[in-house]
């Protein structure tokens, strides 16, 4: 066997142009699989990195869109609201109540705008989130309303451009109405989900339940699940209860960081397998231009054929050679095209400044598939030769 690999690499030597032609095919095929592939798993731990590994045990519940009925009841996400949550569904560790408004932040001669978001005590560190520098809100902090603020790290960096933030004074303009504000403590920047840790800033709950609007409703209820996989749970749990609550389908849009991001790597790995599915039909292309050329080969061979069998050769020992001298081919293809193939991902992936992802899997089913074809295709015009009487083959008709 091992004589008959190095007879068909001296036959590729003997026909570079048809030996090139025969791997083109399935160079490109498995070097497009591991392409697609690669970007695919690349493109799904990029999305894990955007979103980062906080707040994955977190559930959002917000109004949504609600279809005018007479029976449907608008919710009211008030104390009573949170209570009932607790005693109804299993599984939440803890709820906390969010609102948000639009801003415009100021220090001296500096202004930024920024969504700012009121939430309650812990609700930051809870959620993964932590901080360049300062503290965050204590529970005296947010039952006394304090007027403290979280800045996100570009504004800060905005607002105070020597990096000094802690400590000083801004003002907050919200609805036209000024507050005087002192920064507590500057976010670091990190993938965080729903959170903004840039643009972003926080203020307590408490201050904006008595100075912006007086016993507010909340905008988003977040739940802390007990674990990431009952957060995943949660989502459909919690939009049935809010639903059966309101009387209306839609009425709450509820997610979970979890969901999304499943979600979202589903999606990108069916793309990549239905792009891979249609990249290897080039290398179905290429095993019956492989047929094409071993047809060819056993016709300039039959007098090759007719001395050995002459000399004793069995037809499986003659589809053998032939066999591995097309299946030869496409292993050939199938390692240049998994070189191919990685260097081209590493450079897409360069250009684009995407997380680089090495499809192992899609390199070795390539590299079987490859082998497979050669196999495969090669079989006809091998057991053509097998089937040559000698006599015949020896006088070249």
């Amino acid at each position: 066997m091992f004589e008959d690999f190095l007879n068909a690499l001296q036959n590729f030597r003997r026909n570079k142009m048809r030996t090139f032609l025969s791997l083109l095919g399935i160079i490109i095929g498995v070097a497009s699989v591991i392409v697609i592939m690669s970007m695919g798993q690349s493109s799904t731990k990029q999305i894990e990195e955007t979103f980062g590994s906080s707040g994955l045990d977190m559930v959002s519940i917000s109004t949504g869109f609600m279809r005018h009925r007479r029976d449907a009841i608008t919710l009211d996400f008030n104390e009573s609201f949170r209570e009932d949550l607790f005693g109804a569904i299993s599984g939440i560790k803890k709820i906390w109540y969010k609102n948000s408004l639009s801003t415009t932040l100021s220090y001296g001669d500096i202004s930024a705008t920024s969504t700012c978001t009121a939430v309650e005590t812990d609700y930051i560190q809870t959620y993964g989130l932590s901080l360049e520098s300062g503290d965050f809100f204590s529970v005296t902090d947010n039952v006394m309303g304090a007027q403290k603020i979280i800045l996100g790290s570009d504004i800060a960096s905005s607002l105070f451009p020597n990096g000094d933030a802690v400590g000083k004074h801004i003002t907050l303009v919200t609805s036209s109405v000024p507050f005087s504000f002192e920064v507590i403590g500057v976010l670091k920047e990190q993938s965080s989900g729903m959170e903004s840790t840039t643009t972003g800033c926080y203020i307590t709950r408490g201050f904006y339940a008595k100075k912006i609007t007086p016993n507010p409703s909340a905008s988003t209820v977040m739940v802390q699940a007990t674990s990431t996989s009952r957060a995943t749970e949660l989502v459909d749990i919690l939009e049935d209860y809010c639903e059966k609550l309101s009387g209306t389908e839609g009425s709450v849009n509820v997610s979970s960081m979890q969901t999304i991001i499943s979600q979202m790597s589903s999606i990108t790995s069916t793309l990549s397998i239905m792009l891979s599915a249609i990249a290897a039909i080039s290398l179905l292309v290429g095993g019956i231009g492989i047929m094409n050329i071993m047809i060819v080969t056993v016709t300039e061979r039959k007098q090759e054929i007719g001395i050995r069998k002459a000399l004793g050769a069995s037809p499986a020992v003659i589809r053998q050679q032939f066999l591995i001298e097309s299946s030869s081919i496409t292993l050939l293809g199938g390692i240049v095209g998994i070189l191919l193939g990685i260097l081209i991902s590493l450079a897409v992936e360069y250009v684009r400044s995407l997380s680089f992802v090495i499809s192992w899997q899609s390199c070795f089913i390539s590299f079987v598939f490859s082998v497979f074809v050669g196999i495969f295709f090669g079989y006809s015009p091998a057991s053509r030769a097998a089937k040559l009487d000698p006599v015949m083959a020896l006088s070249g008709e």
